[in-house]
């Protein structure tokens, strides 16, 4: 798509590129990740990222970069670009006359009479990066050096020289193999053509992120650069470099590239951008398939963002409904502890009954999906009785009370000094109205699908009741025209938050109709945005619009202010059913900013957050699962009302 391209004079100046990344990810959790310029700017970057098991899961940098350099007629020109403190060196951004990235990145380099482009592409199945070279024009021969980066650590991490790294390697065909430390795989880089490799190893050091200097954090580390290979191509030639932790043959290099690169779908319109999206979030890995929260540094299969990514990432993006089990059974098997017994984020069991009601939605048989998962929503129902979990209490009016001293138990969880910022102790609005949307529609499915000797409904058919009868005067307050967000103990909190829309979208709800409508004009005067739903009205006095500055002031802002767009979906949702297609061009307005931006922050990527004052620039976590699934849901809703309107 042409808004996935970058010129020249854009790719030079820096302020301007180092602000943008991009994303190569495969379907077993490996990813690569760099600015367009391919300079690195977080300790998250990197040529090639993979998960390790014996190293407990998590993602593991091995190859940090790769620098070219061409050589013609004695002299050197160095395509790579690092930042030393305040220092860029080389400085081979000058050399870029082009990114493009539909759908992989390719970078082009113009060196005098040379031009060649680069494209890189995870391969699909493998922890595998390819890198393609293409020397399109040049005055003759022209030689290519490849120096190789060495991280080897956690991406959450960083290395310096130390004593302890393995420096020495083991020949492969057509290449090398490292492994600094024991415990990590190998990393084979290899090459599909004839090649020498010479050994100078040296550890280059200082090298800086600047993106974690001005967030900041840590941001200097050193690299060990094992030396470099050398070898010659004339114009019309492409070689393809390979770096995987499993060694393969390098004369299929090529036909592999091409095969894996045909398995890249054309994106022409948005919908493809998000099924694109879609897929990169999604890892398969031993069999199980699994949500990844975002890149590149959310985990893999996180409860609450697995739940509500669900049915976005499957049944909204391609209407896969074996895959949208397939990653839920997963999930219910990995979650056994917080789904039945303790969590630190209190309503994020109860929303399970919301992902299975949007499958029922969607066309799922109700008797097919309570006979396998009946028993997992009672079991989670059940859970919250009196004495079962110690974070939150089910009291004698049916409501939940959510209380440890010192923890944020919901999605509202950023800490600073080690305290929450939005501690929210006591009736949570959200947590309640999830509960009660659980209870109804497993008492309903019970009753009609279930074992008549459960007791199940005999017993819950009281509590359900209580909650309806005490929700809406709990959290209803006619002189402010609002739900509130929360209730103890204490004085009434006045906070205008998004968590009250929980309350109005779902299945079942516990207040009248026209508190419905009264709540969607307080979100509409306050929270919206055409970002997304701001989680604090700016007429708060905690309020902060824009999530800038230290650790501490982003952790404050988070929760305090940011634009979600992962709550633009129930949003939207629930004015389509208040309003019917008579919304189509107003839900059409609030969600084509998003496509506007997809030329910053991630390139063609979805962001996790905005700023809630305008322009609501993107932040966070450049790739969101909770966005991308949220503008599926948004993009189907469309295309149903769409068609109503017909």
């Amino acid at each position: 798509m042409a808004f996935l391209k970058f010129n020249k004079s854009e790719l030079v100046n820096l302020e301007y590129s180092l602000k943008r990344e991009f994303i190569a990810a495969n379907e077993t959790g490996a990813y690569c990740n760099s600015s367009i310029v391919a300079c690195n700017t977080r300790r998250y970057h990197g040529l090639l990222a993979v998960p390790v098991e014996e190293l407990g899961g998590g993602k593991y940098m091995l190859l940090s970069a790769l620098d070219e350099s061409l050589v013609l007629g004695g002299k050197q020109f160095n395509l790579g670009i690092h930042c030393y403190g305040d220092t860029y060196e080389p400085r081979g951004h000058k050399y870029i006359v082009d990114f493009d990235a539909d759908p992989v990145p390719v970078i082009t380099y113009k060196v005098g009479g040379i031009v060649l482009t680069k494209t890189i592409m995870m391969v699909p199945d493998n922890d595998q990066v390819l890198i393609k070279y293409e020397l399109l024009e040049a005055p003759s021969k022209v030689s290519l050096m490849l120096k190789p980066f060495l991280a080897f650590r956690s991406v959450h991490s960083l290395t310096s020289q130390n004593p302890e790294a393995y420096t020495g390697f083991d020949e492969v065909d057509g290449g090398v193999s490292f492994r600094l430390y024991d415990g990590f795989p190998d990393l084979n880089l290899q090459l599909s053509c004839k090649s020498v490799f010479k050994s100078q190893p040296y550890w280059y050091s200082g090298v800086t992120y600047s993106d974690e200097y001005r967030r900041g954090f840590d941001c200097r580390e050193d690299l060990f650069v094992p030396g470099y290979f050398l070898t010659e191509f004339k114009p019309g030639d492409s070689l393809v470099f390979s770096a995987s932790v499993n060694e393969i043959n390098p004369k299929g290099l090529k036909r592999k590239f091409t095969d894996c690169h045909r398995k890249y779908d054309d994106i022409e319109t948005y919908h493809d951008l998000l099924v694109h999206n879609a897929k990169l979030l999604k890892c398969d890995r031993g069999g199980k398939i699994r949500i990844n929260a975002g890149f590149s540094w959310l985990e893999t299969g996180l409860l609450r963002e697995t739940i509500t990514a669900l049915p976005g990432l499957t049944l909204y993006a391609d209407g896969n409904c074996a895959e949208f089990e397939r990653i839920l059974d997963t999930l219910i098997a990995d979650e056994q502890e917080r789904l039945f017994r303790r969590t630190t984020q209190v309503e994020s069991p109860l929303r399970l009954t919301d992902t299975i009601q949007q499958y029922i939605h969607f066309g799922a048989s109700e008797k097919h999906v309570w006979k396998k998962y009946g028993e997992t929503l009672k079991g989670i129902i059940e859970s919250y009785a009196p004495g079962r979990r110690k974070e939150v209490a089910m009291h004698p009016n049916g409501l939940l009370w959510a209380q440890m001293d010192g923890v944020a138990l919901s999605w509202m969880n950023a800490y600073v000094y080690g305290r929450p910022v939005t501690e929210r102790a006591g009736y949570q609005i959200e947590t309640n109205a999830f509960w009660y949307n659980a209870l109804c529609f497993a008492i309903d499915m019970e009753t009609r699908y279930g074992s008549k000797n459960s007791g199940f409904v005999e017993r819950w058919t009281p509590v359900r009741d209580l909650v309806k009868q005490n929700f809406q005067p709990m959290f209803w307050r006619p002189d402010w025209g609002y739900l509130v967000d929360y209730v103890n103990n204490g004085p009434n909190d006045q906070a205008v938050r998004p968590n009250q829309l929980f309350a109005i979208c779902l299945d079942n709800i516990a207040v009248e109709d026209e508190i419905v409508s009264e709540v969607v004009m307080t979100i509409n005067d306050e929270l919206l945005t055409k970002r997304g739903l701001r989680s604090l009205s700016p007429r708060n006095e905690a309020y902060r619009g824009v999530y800038e500055g230290s650790q501490i002031d982003r952790d404050l802002a988070y929760h305090q202010g940011c634009a979600f767009p992962a709550l633009l979906a129930p949003y939207i949702d629930v004015c389509f059913k208040m309003m019917g297609p008579v919304f189509y061009k107003r839900a059409e307005y609030l969600t084509e900013g998003f496509y506007q931006d997809v030329n910053k922050h991630g390139v063609g990527l979805f962001s996790e957050l905005y700023d809630g004052d305008p322009p609501h620039e993107p932040h966070g976590a450049i790739s969101c699962a909770l966005s991308t699934a949220a503008l599926l849901r948004i993009d189907y809703l469309l295309n149903k009302y769409k068609e109503e309107n017909k």
